[in-house]
């Protein structure tokens, strides 16, 4: 095979030169937050259930020689007694802070660099994408720490208080994959289990990061294993079947079942065949949904009264 000519060989050099950036790990901002918010949460806890212990579970319990007086002396039964009750307060104290302090975090990488809807390119350096993914680093702890714990419906208001989600009254959310920053939840809403919630996505290896927020509305049930694209706008009083997953910047209008992936709509009939009941049972579900409704808004409008 001949070689390329020198003309040729311009026209095919230049092409082959792509931009490369390497992505600044900002190790002077990741490490220090991460050991203020850690070890910063644990301190005050740490400082009670010390107090607790050297003054008054040490003397009146563990110093105690006698067996008996354990269980007829005053002083050793409160010790004993109100010892789980300072783990569960301490445990509560160190949540809080958690969360007290990733809020301070993240206020100030939002006034910096506010979130918003949009493609940050990976290749060009950027203050965007440097707060983006300092936002990614400093919740993983807190959202860990909530929900693999033994309060995991703490989480909730964990998100509402650090700002990083906005979920309203009365929705449910079971162990979801992501759905940790830039998602909007409506009330009365249940995510299932292993929902994904994703306002980022990473096209391809290394490339443009699509971020954008997800908005799901009132009355909205994801089964399980269902899949929320970035930019997905799911309106009130949707049913998502079990693994049913919506493309990015996908709006759906809302009051209809969704199934499949990219989801779609099911008809009445595929309904009655998928849920195995009669027609009359769907009907009857409608009803009640109906005044169910009705019975809310007389409730709003009774509260605004008042």
């Amino acid at each position: 095979m001949s070689e390329p000519k020198e003309s040729e060989k311009e026209t095919i050099e230049p092409n082959n030169h792509l931009i490369k950036e390497e992505i600044d790990l900002q190790l002077n901002w990741y490490l220090p937050a991460f050991f203020i918010i850690y070890y910063g949460s644990f301190l005050i806890p740490a400082i009670i259930f010390m107090m607790f212990i050297m003054l008054l579970y040490l003397p009146f319990f563990l110093d105690v020689r006698n067996f008996i007086s354990l269980f007829t002396n005053l002083p050793s039964l409160i010790a004993s007694l109100t010892l789980p009750l300072i783990v569960i307060i301490c445990y509560l104290i160190h949540l809080f802070i958690t969360a007290l302090i990733t809020r301070w975090f993240w206020s100030i990488s939002e006034k910096r660099s506010p979130s918003k809807s949009g493609i940050i390119p990976r290749n060009i350096p950027s203050k965007t994408l440097n707060y983006y993914h300092f936002r990614s680093f400093i919740i993983k702890y807190p959202k860990n720490a909530f929900s693999r714990g033994p309060f995991p419906w703490l989480l909730k208001w964990m998100f509402n208080f650090i700002g990083t989600n906005k979920i309203g009254k009365g929705s449910v959310i079971e162990e979801q994959i992501a759905g940790d920053r830039f998602v909007s939840i409506g009330e009365n809403s249940y995510l299932g289990t292993n929902v994904a919630i994703s306002s980022h996505a990473v096209e391809g290896v290394f490339g443009n990061i699509s971020f954008a927020k997800v908005k799901i509305g009132d009355n909205v049930t994801a089964a399980a294993f269902n899949c929320f694209a970035p930019g997905v706008d799911t309106g009130n009083n949707s049913w998502w079947l079990p693994m049913t997953g919506a493309t990015k910047y996908n709006i759906l209008k809302g009051d209809n079942f969704y199934f499949g992936t990219p989801l779609r709509k099911i008809f009445k009939r595929k309904v009655i065949d998928y849920l195995q009941i009669s027609e009359e049972d769907l009907e009857r579900a409608e009803e009640l949904k109906i005044s169910s409704q009705e019975i809310k808004k007389k409730e709003k409008i009774k509260r605004r009264n008042k």
